[in-house]
């Protein structure tokens, strides 16, 4: 089925996130017991939730989105482009930019989302950001009531698993065992929340995410075995 799938019907995406604050300090009383108990198994004894706060981007509750890049193929005759752009800034205008862009482009049965661990982070994240944000959920987000085989996504990492719920592989790690090339990246995702708070760089943190959008679209295509992206078919938009 994966070779059926039509690459223009499909829209890759990656999302990056920090923590609601910068300091676990800025956060009032409850917050700092709400989070002292939602994270008190991950820390066990080895972390006071002060110090896990770091982490606190990955749990939708305590942190917020800063960047959704999104990359899609673009068919002219024999040319093939990837385009891709990003929504970024404030929260609540970049989840109503890419709403919008779901809406006007992405919104018939035809299309699917796609991200690496997207079923397990990204989908679920930018739905629970957009609900507390009072945002209403897009078709492509809303999955009450659907069956399985009804939700509009796609996740690489799942694709590799084959069927194996134990395994998880990093993006990095997939491109690399697939022969995809690295992109020059100057940061990883625990880089994040420095980049953001301490550099005020946004920029640098939209790049970064823009190049996992790439990837995980060539890791898609090499599940399909097909031909890698070149530098010259991708698009900045």
């Amino acid at each position: 089925m994966l070779y059926k799938l039509n690459l223009e019907h499909i829209l890759f995406l990656d999302i990056e996130t920090v923590p609601q604050q910068q300091h676990f300090s800025d956060l009032d009383e409850t917050v700092q017991l709400l989070w002292e108990q939602k994270t008190q198994y991950q820390r066990k004894d080895e972390f006071t939730a002060e110090e896990f706060y770091e982490r606190a981007g990955i749990w939708a509750e305590f942190g917020k989105i800063v960047c959704i890049s999104v990359g899609y193929f673009a068919h002219k005759g024999e040319n093939r482009n990837f385009r891709v752009t990003s929504f970024y800034g404030d929260e609540i205008k970049l989840l109503k930019e890419f709403k919008l862009l779901l809406k006007e482009h992405f919104s018939q049965v035809k299309h699917l989302l796609c991200a690496h661990n997207g079923k397990e982070f990204d989908f679920p994240y930018i739905a629970r950001r957009m609900v507390i944000n009072g945002i209403n959920l897009p078709y492509k987000l809303d999955l009450f009531g659907k069956k399985p085989w009804e939700v509009p996504h796609l996740d690489t990492m799942e694709l590799w698993k084959f069927g194996d719920y134990k395994h998880y592989t990093s993006l990095k790690l997939l491109a690399y065992v697939l022969g995809i090339p690295s992109p020059k990246e100057d940061m990883d995702g625990s880089m994040v929340k420095d980049v953001f708070y301490k550099e005020n760089d946004l920029d640098r943190i939209v790049t970064y995410c823009e190049l996992d959008v790439v990837t995980t679209a060539q890791v898609f295509l090499r599940l399909r075995n097909e031909e890698l992206l070149n530098d010259d078919e991708i698009k900045k938009v």
